[in-house]
């Protein structure tokens, strides 16, 4: 849950919390029984489009996914992508895989053949993260993050300098990368670290409403939801990696 070295991307170590919360339905531990084995990142090695889908494809890479609906939406837009999902707590992973499945059957049995061009791993990005070739990825997102908003706590942000030097190696020339957030502070702080690595990534935004406005192409989440619902403005940030 620390970062040993705030700037060294090979030091970071988990940026999260709690991973697991109330208990799953009997659908979801099926699915997590049956369709994670069949989806899940492997646990070592390299992880490529080849070895995940057995083609090279664009690969695209979400960062705590949360409930799954943005990964499985995309997904589904883009069957000639690859994606892949992380998230630490399970209910998530659970959640993911209900959406993936296109929903199940009471004893967890997908109730549709599942989204093909989904692989999830139910832990750290950041484990995943680092065993992507550089110049591998054509989009990374990351959506809602934990914000962490005590200044004691900043260094567990995602949105630091050792995991966006890392984000950048591995997307490719072109690529994109999505932020999105309710939180003023972290607003503040990702922009802060964002201008800090101005020599690697373009924003694309010329004027507010292309931040304030959610782009074509990028889901209504459960949590962007439940933000607007109390009262929470949501901003939107497009990176290009030069």
């Amino acid at each position: 849950m620390t970062a040993n070295k705030e700037g060294d991307p090979t030091t970071i170590n988990r940026l999260y919390g709690r991973a697991k919360g109330k208990p799953l339905r009997a659908a979801q531990a099926g699915l997590v029984e049956t369709l994670l084995p069949q989806i899940a990142v492997p646990l070592d090695g390299p992880v490529t489009a080849q070895r995940l889908f057995g083609e090279d494809r664009p690969l695209h890479f979400e960062i705590g996914f949360g409930a799954g609906e943005h990964m499985a939406y995309r997904a589904d837009m883009l069957p000639d992508h690859g994606f892949i999902g992380c998230e630490p707590f399970l209910n998530g992973v659970a959640a993911a895989l209900t959406h993936v499945a296109g929903g199940s059957l009471s004893d967890g049995a997908p109730a549709h053949p599942p989204i093909p061009n989904v692989r999830i791993h139910h832990g750290d990005a950041l484990e995943v993260l680092r065993r992507i070739p550089d110049d591998a990825l054509s989009f990374a997102y990351l959506l809602h993050p934990d914000p962490w908003p005590k200044a004691r706590h900043a260094k567990r942000r995602m949105m630091n300098d050792g995991p966006v030097e890392m984000l950048a190696a591995k997307l490719k020339s072109g690529g994109e990368f999505r932020f999105g957030t309710d939180h003023p502070i972290y607003v503040r702080h990702a922009m802060m670290v964002m201008q800090r690595h101005a020599d690697k990534f373009e924003w694309l935004a010329s004027e507010p409403a292309h931040f304030q406005v959610r782009p074509g192409g990028w889901p209504e989440t459960r949590y962007e939801s439940k933000a607007r619902a109390i009262g929470h403005e949501v901003w939107y940030f497009r990176y290009r990696r030069k």
